[in-house]
């Protein structure tokens, strides 16, 4: 970044996006080095992403909503691309800082490297080794570009210096995830929860006994597929009968259970996709968190709860080498084995990893303001 501008563009284009930034736009706003603007890429739309939604996380509205919507992989890049081109061309930010894996990652890293302008990628190093995943062509090709890679966990830091990085660019500070659900999570304790959809289901638990698990599943390789999504169904169904699960509903999840016919039996309530402070108030407190879900596999690790994670690989394995993450796969044996293990109180005692503690944004930014 060069000293006459200390102009950073912050890349969203989906939910999470914003919950690993809302971290480095507070850290941004307690210094004086480093000026910033929000560019939302609208890749997903989203009704929840309202006035409230950025007031929850502590952020002002985007500056910059782009509106590229949705579409095949490679028209929601190449509208990305153009719209971004316009905006750096136009104004030309010092440094553009992209998170995560999603196709606004790559598309707008690839747009800044080829105006010269240098790339912070927040998440960097994590592989999954699954080519099928649109997500890991996402950050291998934003690695493979980038100026500064800020890690969460060392087998990150491993995959970078395999792939022939400089040590220097290499910075492992935590995780901005992490800060953001422990920053939620502390204003969920002083908050008025009684309006969520989520607490009147807990309610009814605590009247019965208490313990519930939370589901999420929305990975098309587990819902795409009606062979696959149905023997996870008959997983669900034998830990329901022990455990009542709740399971908000990603859209295509939902259309695709009426599509193959899944049949969640009478001890999974079904709710509508919730805001992230209502979902946050609901899976703090689950006895066992079942899912496909990169971020939840990080903030149950963040909070301690028990997490079996619904897939053959992670690219997050710290969660389960040192957190509360049980990498169950999709056989169903082995999802409802792992889910009895955790009732019974035989589930692994994770841990919080290295510089997971709420201050990696603030890493980030002394990191980035000290290089203008």
């Amino acid at each position: 970044m060069s000293n006459d501008n200390k102009l950073l563009y912050l890349v969203a284009g989906a939910r999470p996006n914003f919950m690993k930034i809302a971290p480095i736009v507070r850290a941004l706003q307690a210094q004086d080095r480093l000026t910033f603007k929000i560019i939302h890429t609208g890749q997903h739309y989203d009704r929840d992403m309202n006035d409230v939604f950025f007031e929850e996380l502590g952020i002002p509205q985007p500056d910059v909503f782009m509106a590229a919507g949705g579409g095949s992989h490679a028209h929601q890049t190449a509208r990305i691309m153009v719209g971004f081109e316009e905006l750096c061309t136009a104004e030309r930010p010092g440094a553009v800082l992209v998170v995560g894996d999603v196709n606004s990652t790559l598309a707008c890293s690839i747009v800044a490297k080829k105006l010269n302008i240098p790339v912070a990628h927040v998440e960097a190093g994590l592989r999954s080794g699954d080519m099928a995943m649109p997500e890991e062509i996402n950050r291998l090709v934003t690695d493979s570009i980038s100026d500064w890679f800020f890690v969460t966990e060392p087998s990150a830091v491993e995959h970078l210096r395999r792939e022939g990085k400089p040590e220097a660019a290499i910075h492992y500070v935590g995780h901005v995830m992490v800060d953001n659900v422990l920053f939620q999570a502390d204003k969920l304790s002083r908050s008025d929860t009684s309006g969520f959809e989520t607490s009147a289901f807990k309610a009814r638990q605590a009247e019965q006994g208490g313990r519930y698990g939370v589901v999420t599943l929305h990975r098309p390789s587990n819902v795409d597929d009606a062979a696959t999504f149905t023997r996870i169904a008959g997983a669900l169904r034998e830990i329901a009968a022990e455990l009542p699960l709740v399971f908000p509903v990603h859209p295509r999840t939902r259309a695709n259970i009426d599509r193959f016919g899944i049949d969640l039996g009478p001890d999974i309530t079904l709710a509508g996709p919730q805001a992230y402070m209502a979902f946050l108030n609901l899976w703090k407190d689950a006895a066992v968190v079942l899912t496909d879900s990169g971020g939840l596999q990080e903030e149950t690790t963040a909070l301690g709860v028990p997490c079996v994670t619904i897939r053959e690989n992670t690219e997050r394995p710290v969660t389960v080498d040192e957190g509360s993450n049980v990498l169950a796969g999709t056989d169903p044996a082995t999802i409802v084995r792992e889910a009895r293990k955790v009732l019974r109180g035989e589930g692994k005692q994770g841990r919080r990893p290295h510089l997971w503690d709420g201050k990696a944004a603030e890493r980030i930014v002394a990191i980035l303001a000290g290089e203008v």
